[in-house]
């Protein structure tokens, strides 16, 4: 008895079999950037992994935020290593080193100039942020400044039109010391009030807590704003405030700045706390205030629901200083019955006058693509529908009732008519290609024939289109970038399965040659020759599925031996039949194994249906989330019947696993049903109690659907869990409802009815995992737990 009650286990980070582990410790292929007019390429190179030190050093988690406290800047940020560029077009050179970069480089916030001959960039020290910038034809990296940047917040570094000088955000003299919240002596009780108004807000993380945080917070949020010139020279532009974001108007001549306020909150992130939106002179001088915003607590029920007043500030792309906005007619509340829910607003320099009305639209308003004085096309969009409509206005005339363009589900992938083509207008920014009343499309091509990329023209106003570019490849994916109308030439993407995907300029007149632009190796050989393919199946009732199929390296499909199998999966819910049941799996995409990839398990012998489809969809007034349980089950019950009727498997040895609401989903399908040898849940959510007002896409309250809540949770069916279920979760899980506390508490329910259950805490870990040492230890706990309990159970 003693012993069949396990207590912890001392572990030091272990490594999977060295078959995984040479797929794990690969030279990962940079990141490459385009200028506009592909004459350059970057290549950005960084680390595959971050250390477990790197997560180790001090962070403080404060209104949403993550920062490093001695380096003023994000504890979790992606650091660049290394430089190169390569000359593109008829003097094509090989991919230089840049010159001149710091030693030990840890490289971020790149940001282009204007004219995109340089890339300003910071280089973060063990003290601080430097600025640095790249002059792109020179290949040469130049130092600014010391240590003195906070890029705590976003928005650190922002050029000036005149491509010689940038406002940045660097660290106040008035900076007060932090104060050490784990030993400080508090001076009273941490109280918080309600005067009767609803405040229905997700279980957001990190937020601050006590006065100490908030002390911290606005010591590490606060920034001056200096003006820094490419020769290092200095000078103050604005005094130290809470400054989120800076933005430039087209021309360069004003500048939209955004501060943050008081009170703060200790139910919602700083992106909801006071604010403050302010135009000034390029100089720094103050113009007009045109947004000030109070504390967001307590927004209307819904999803679709916003603030009322002016939000969404942007700037006009095709004006040199015009701001645009949008109001809620609806109050802000979806249950409010309106034929319009939002109305679009322009305001020009200098700012004081009465705004001029734009547009309105029947759905939330979600964003302009502007064109030139008479075109532009608007989009928005309303979850609880999933519709969506593209208008076409003349932003020039009063438009109440603007051209409906496009009016579709944006779950139905197979009728997306694509995204319109930008191009770089006269100030610099991007607007909408045109060509005499005519614009292009490119779009992602899913049918039920297969994936076929596409570029179609459409003339605006008859709405007819005409198909210029299609890619037939059998056996590769080619994804279509960007379209340059004048010279015919598009920027594209292809890959195979063992292929790296690699960028080419295609002309789209076939007559014309394709130009490779990258070479990048695949550094996955080991299994580039495995078996892959995309099956499709149905559902009892009749839906359609489809999930992507590896057999394990060596697989005779002749013999058909039966393998044990992997099923790894992530429900998605919909609000019709149609649009769940189509597949966007292409066998052709490169097979690229990552950190939560099951894919590694093919040279353990084990066969793996990866990304096996898990609708749940509800239609009319029936929500998805109301026949949950069954669905989740009917959908894994068919993945395995259907690979078990091709005859590769042994339908008794499958595992299923999942991450996040993926994790939700094991733990259900365990509690459900007996179609599992073993699951694998990381970083999920359990107790949908402790998440009350909504979740994933649940909308409702727990007091609105109590027995949705209580029938979804397995948490409240832990006394049906019988199956090997192995629970990972990181220690400092960031993510909306997945505390670790999910994870600990469900482990001790199932533990005390006896269920087996293994529970991985990953130290200094968020909601996915970066350190190389906790990567490699997790692929170590899955491969003993399907070792033990699936291929030899």
């Amino acid at each position: 008895m003693f012993t069949a009650v396990d207590a912890q286990e001392q572990l030091d980070y272990q490594k999977p079999p060295k078959e995984i582990l040479d797929l794990v410790d690969v030279n990962r292929p940079p990141t490459a950037l385009f200028t506009t007019k592909k004459d350059y390429m970057i290549l950005l190179f960084r680390n595959s992994y971050k250390s477990i030190a790197d997560l180790s050093r001090e962070e403080l988690r404060l209104a949403g935020l993550r920062i490093d406290p001695k380096t003023n800047i994000g504890s979790r940020t992606t650091f660049y290593t290394s430089i190169e560029v390569k000359k593109l077009g008829k003097k094509e050179s090989e991919p230089q080193v840049v010159l001149g970069l710091p030693d030990n480089p840890r490289l971020s916030n790149f940001s282009w100039s204007p004219d995109e001959s340089m890339i300003a960039f910071t280089h973060t020290t063990y003290t601080g942020n430097e600025l640095w910038y790249l002059d792109v034809k020179k290949k040469q990296a130049h130092k600014l400044t010391e240590s003195i940047l906070n890029a705590n917040m976003y928005g650190s570094i922002n050029w000036m039109r005149n491509n010689k000088s940038l406002i940045v955000k660097v660290i106040p003299d008035s900076r007060k010391a932090l104060i050490d919240s784990d030993n400080a002596i508090p001076t009273g009780p941490i109280i918080s009030t309600n005067k009767g108004k609803k405040a229905q807000n997700r279980t957001y993380q990190d937020l601050l807590k006590n006065k100490t945080d908030e002390f911290n917070f606005e010591q590490l949020a606060t920034s001056a704003l200096k003006r820094i010139d490419l020769k290092g020279n200095q000078e103050d532009w604005l005094e130290a405030n809470m400054y989120t974001s800076i933005s430039f108007s087209p021309d360069g001549e004003y500048v939209m700045v955004g501060t943050i306020n008081k009170p703060f909150s200790y139910i919602v992130t700083y992106r909801r706390f006071p604010s403050t939106t302010r135009i000034f002179t390029k100089a720094g001088k103050m113009v007009e205030t045109v947004l000030t915003v109070p504390l967001i607590e307590d927004l209307p029920k819904g999803f679709m629901a916003t603030r009322t007043g002016r939000r969404s500030f942007t700037w006009r792309a095709d004006h040199p200083s015009t701001l645009v906005f949008a109001e809620a007619l609806d109050k802000g509340d979806p249950a409010v019955e309106v034929d319009f829910r939002d109305e679009v607003f322009e305001l020009q320099a200098p700012f004081s006058d009465k705004p001029r009305s734009i547009c309105k639209t029947i759905n939330r308003y979600s964003g302009i693509i502007w064109g030139d004085a008479s075109t532009a096309i608007v989009s928005d969009y309303w979850w609880n529908t999933r519709n969506t409509k593209t208008y076409l206005i003349n932003p020039e005339t009063s438009n109440d009732n603007p051209a409906i363009l496009f009016d579709r589900n944006y779950q139905d992938r197979y009728s997306n008519p694509g995204q319109f083509t930008r191009k770089k207008g006269k100030y610099g920014r991007y607007v909408l290609s045109l060509d005499k009343g005519h614009a292009f499309l490119v779009g992602a091509g899913y049918s039920k024939e297969g994936q076929f990329p596409f570029l179609d023209d459409i003339h605006l106003t008859t709405k007819e289109t005409k198909r210029l570019y299609e890619s037939r490849f059998g056996n590769k994916l080619e994804n279509l970038y960007t379209y340059d109308h004048k010279s015919g030439t598009l920027m594209v993407r292809i890959e195979s399965k063992n292929e790296y995907p690699n960028y080419y300029l295609r002309p789209i007149d076939s007559d014309k040659p394709i130009t490779q632009l990258t070479s990048f190796k695949n550094p996955f050989q080991s299994i580039a020759d495995v078996h892959k393919e995309v099956v499709h199946y149905k559902r009892a009732d009749g839906l359609d599925l489809s999930g992507t199929l590896y057999l394990p390296l060596g697989y005779d499909t002749t013999k058909k031996e039966k393998v044990p199998m992997i099923m790894w999966a992530y429900p998605r819910e919909y609000k019709d039949k149609s649009s769940a049941s189509q597949s966007t799996e292409n066998p052709n995409q490169f097979t690229y194994p990552y950190y939560g990839s099951m894919v590694y398990w093919v040279t353990q012998g084990y066969a793996i249906l990866d990304d096996a489809a898990f609708p749940i969809v509800g239609e009319g007034k029936n929500e998805p989330n109301d026949d949950f349980r069954n669905q989740l089950v009917s959908n894994a019950k068919a993945g395995i019947d259907a690979i078990d009727a091709m005859g590769y498997i042994d339908r008794n040895r499958v595992a299923v696993g999942g991450h996040s609401y993926g994790a939700f989903m094991v733990a259900n399908l365990l509690s459900h049903s007996d179609l599992f040898a073993a699951g694998i849940a990381r970083s999920g959510a359990y107790n949908r109690t402790l998440t009350p007002f909504g979740f994933q896409s649940e909308e409702r309250s727990y007091w609105d659907a109590p027995n949705v809540y209580n029938t979804m949770s397995p948490f409240m069916h832990a006394d049906k869990m019988k199956t090997p279920l192995l629970l990972i979760h990181g220690e400092a899980d960031n993510n909306s409802g997945t505390y670790p506390l999910q994870s600990e508490r469900y482990f001790n329910a199932l533990k005390g009815l006896g269920a087996p259950v293994r529970l991985v805490i990953l130290p200094k870990e968020s909601h996915g995992y970066a350190a190389k040492e906790s990567i490699l230890h997790l692929l170590w706990e899955q491969h003993q737990w399907l070792e033990d309990n699936v291929k030899n159970k």
